[in-house]
């Protein structure tokens, strides 16, 4: 699954979209009166594993025969200043369903092991500036 997401800022308007497949979602998020958004990339990047792992759990539930009832997930990270890669970064779920506590354990165990997200976290990946245009303005 291909997937992108593309900023459009002006001084007085932000716009967030993602794409999966070619399937545009806006995503509301207000313009900062300082430039940018009024959400930080670390904000996004835990409720990035917030949201995987809640929507993995529903994947996977799902493939097991088990029925959520509800999901609270939390992330939780530091972050340094300007350039520090983030440190401590944890998360932690409570989770509601029609099965046995061994079954609900079970199945946020293997969540938490085949969760995209995290699991590219924890591998690392390369980033790189690969489309940098400058126009004046």
């Amino acid at each position: 699954m291909r997937v992108q997401a593309r900023i459009e800022n002006r001084p007085t308007s932000h716009t967030a979209l993602v794409f999966s497949n070619g399937e545009e979602k806006e995503i509301t998020i207000p313009a900062s009166p300082a430039g940018g958004s009024t959400v930080n990339g670390g904000e996004l990047l835990l409720l990035a594993l917030a949201t995987c792992y809640c929507n993995d759990l529903y994947r996977e539930a799902e493939h097991r025969g088990i029925e959520l009832t509800q999901v609270v997930v939390t992330a939780d990270g530091e972050f340094g200043g300007p350039g520090e890669p983030a440190r401590a970064v944890s998360y932690g779920a409570r989770v509601w369903a029609r099965a046995s506590t061994e079954a609900i354990e079970a199945l946020m165990a293997h969540t938490d092991g085949v969760a995209e997200i995290h699991n590219t976290l924890r591998q690392g990946v390369s980033v790189s500036l690969a489309d940098a245009v400058a126009i004046p303005g």
